[in-house]
């Protein structure tokens, strides 16, 4: 495990412009066996135990029922060594009674329980060692949910899912946050204990194992990871070390983080440590990045990236923000970010689709064709402008960004579980207008993203559930009853997050088996002639700036014609989700497709791809 000193000396950004008293804590070294919070293994039998409680004037080390009082250090950090075996139950009482690790890398129950002592070597395979990582060019990503991707709901049997993928064309799995959460069941937005993979889903050399065989076929692994808040129910944080959150700031999850303490910034980047050095994983997804608030140079997120890469200097990382700012600069060329969801894409597809226009539909709902001229051409929609006219502005330019800086879906687990029924765009539109949509997806020169089960056409729903004890559990219902209420085109009632019903409908993969593999083969083709057509082109075109390529031109009301010039080659595609009666525009001249959904003649929705190389 690379310590948070050995990243800083193998090239973290310079810390100049802090106040001295933070860069001098931060330049004194955490390491895995003083780091602010957590226990780490000196050697057998031997642990170090460091709590950050400020606060707090005595804290006593709990193991196996014998108490261990610490020392506190002039730092806020109470520490103290003990003998013990692997695998025993552990935590600290600083006067309120047993509450577990804030580090804890494993738990031995829930998250109310004691922590356990967990070694974090791992035998990984021989073939581990001549894993480089993907480029990003050739990514395609399949979002998942450990606790639905399979019936088992654990890390150990989505290993067997993993040839199918690969199999498939997909490179690359996003797997939802593993945190270590309230309850058996939940999306993993509402973790908190950030290093302890959930224990449901199985022990941490478990995901491990999921990694490796990942990467002997071929596909990388990125996790979600939750830097912004901490869930409801089991944050002892709050009790142990009060200064760990801003008291002046809230995100609309929970306290907001104070990022201004060092020992709050060596938490999470210990965090990143952990995941990039430690699991091997080959990437991550910042969620909600727009929540990481500091006022310091480096920021967080600057910090965040230079953590993850220095743990990986000889492997290709993929880092992706959630940022809803719209901003360009973290992402390279310039930045240090690989690329950010860019849901404007998405909303402007599904406005075009359902003609929906409520929330933050609204304002993509007015001229949805339009928008999505404007992503394909130049990535984000909202580029500074106000919309509506009397809205804050958001945004700024990114036309000058390279196409693989967009990460593109047509289906979340945001858009479509934030909805009251959970349903998939698939049905909302019918197959036709769906499989075109898909078809489109997975040819565009961005990242293209799915949502598991997508690839093969799944019609279940995908809801919102979580397993909170009461009064927490009643609260959540009626809370997301309201939610919904407020909504014109909402009826009924949300399925009940708590129950484990609403969880089971919500498992992909269901349906019938001769439709998943006609959706299966429909996604393979597309996928094929992305990587043996598209990619190198892509790959060719480098850091070039998706403005100065597209050319992007409606030729009718729910139609469009789009052509980017990459170095090497062209690749031009037309694609419509109108009915048949309408007349392209007379500029628009029908080209010999190498792929087509549809006949453009006859059909109301049809897609036609070509790729046209340079001699």
């Amino acid at each position: 495990m690379t310590s948070f000193s050995a990243m800083h000396d193998s090239g973290l950004p310079n810390m100049s412009t802090r106040p001295p008293e933070m860069q001098a804590e931060l330049q004194a070294g955490h390491s895995w066996g003083v780091r602010p919070v957590g226990v780490a293994q000196d050697g057998d039998l031997c642990w170090s135990a460091a709590l950050w409680a400020p606060e707090v004037a005595t804290a006593d080390l709990v193991v196996d029922g014998a108490r261990h009082p610490m020392t506190k250090g002039a730092d806020g950090v109470h520490r103290a060594s003990v003998s013990a075996k692997a695998g025993r139950p552990y935590g600290f009482d600083v006067g309120q009674g047993l509450r577990p690790d804030p580090a804890a890398r494993a738990q031995m129950g829930d998250v109310h329980g004691p922590s356990r002592l967990s070694d974090p070597q791992y035998d990984w395979p021989e073939s581990e060692s001549h894993w480089a990582g993907r480029p990003f060019e050739e990514a395609v990503i399949l979002e998942l949910h450990i606790g639905l991707f399979t019936p088992q709901g654990t890390f150990r049997a989505a290993i067997d899912r993993l040839p199918e993928l690969a199999a498939m064309g997909i490179t690359a799995i996003e797997i939802m946050p593993v945190a270590q959460f309230s309850g058996v069941r939940g999306w993993g937005y509402d973790g908190v204990l950030p290093f302890a993979p959930h224990n449901a889903y199985g022990p941490p050399e478990d995901l491990k194992a999921l990694v490796a065989q990942a990467h002997r076929l071929g596909l990388a692994v990125i996790l979600d990871v939750v830097y912004n808040h901490f869930g409801p129910d089991g944050a002892y944080l709050h009790e142990l070390a009060p200064a760990f959150f801003d008291p002046d700031r809230s995100t609309p999850w929970g306290a907001g983080i104070n990022y201004s303490q060092p020992a709050v910034r060596a938490f999470f980047l210990e965090n990143v440590a952990m995941w990039i050095g430690e699991f091997h994983l080959d990437g991550l997804r910042i969620d909600a990045a727009h929540q990481i608030k500091d006022h310091f140079s480096p920021t967080m997120l600057e910090e965040i990236a230079a953590t993850a890469r220095a743990c990986a200097p000889d492997r290709g990382l993929w880092l992706i923000l959630e940022d809803e700012r719209n901003l360009a600069a973290p992402y390279r060329p310039e930045g240090p970010f690989d690329a950010q969801w860019n849901d404007d894409y998405h909303h402007a597809l599904h406005c075009l689709l359902t003609g929906e226009d409520e929330s933050y539909y609204a304002p993509f709902a007015h001229a949805p064709l339009d928008d999505l001229v404007t992503a394909l051409g130049e990535g984000q929609v909202d580029q500074g402008q106000p919309r509506p006219a009397d809205a804050p502005a958001r945004g700024v330019s990114s036309g000058h960004l390279p196409p693989r800086a967009f990460v593109v879906s047509n289906q979340t687990h945001d858009q479509v579980g934030n909805r009251g029924h959970g349903e998939r765009l698939i049905s909302l539109v019918g197959d036709e207008a769906a499989r075109v949509a898909h078809g489109l997806l997975l040819v565009l020169p961005f990242t293209p993203m799915l949502f598991m089960g997508e690839e093969t056409g799944e019609t279940a729903p995908f809801c919102f559930f979580a397993d909170f004890p009461e009064p927490m559990a009643e609260a959540t219902r009626k809370g997301r009853q309201k939610e919904f209420e407020r909504f014109a085109s909402f009826s009924g009632k949300v399925p009940d997050p708590i129950s484990a019903d609403t969880f089971r409908m919500s498992r992909p993969y269901q349906g019938p088996a001769l439709r998943q593999k006609e959706w299966g083969n429909l996604t393979g083709e597309f996928l094929a002639y992305r990587h043996a057509q598209i990619v190198p082109l892509l790959k060719a075109s480098g850091d070039r700036a998706i403005a100065e390529m597209a050319q992007i031109t409606a030729i009718g009301p729910k139609a469009l014609h789009a052509r980017w010039a990459l170095q090497g080659g062209v690749l031009e595609l037309a694609v419509r989700f109108g009915p048949q009666s309408e007349t392209p525009s007379s500029e628009f001249s029908l080209f010999p497709a190498d792929l087509a959904i549809g006949d453009w003649q006859s059909d109301p929705c049809a897609l036609r791809v070509r790729c046209v190389k340079e001699a």
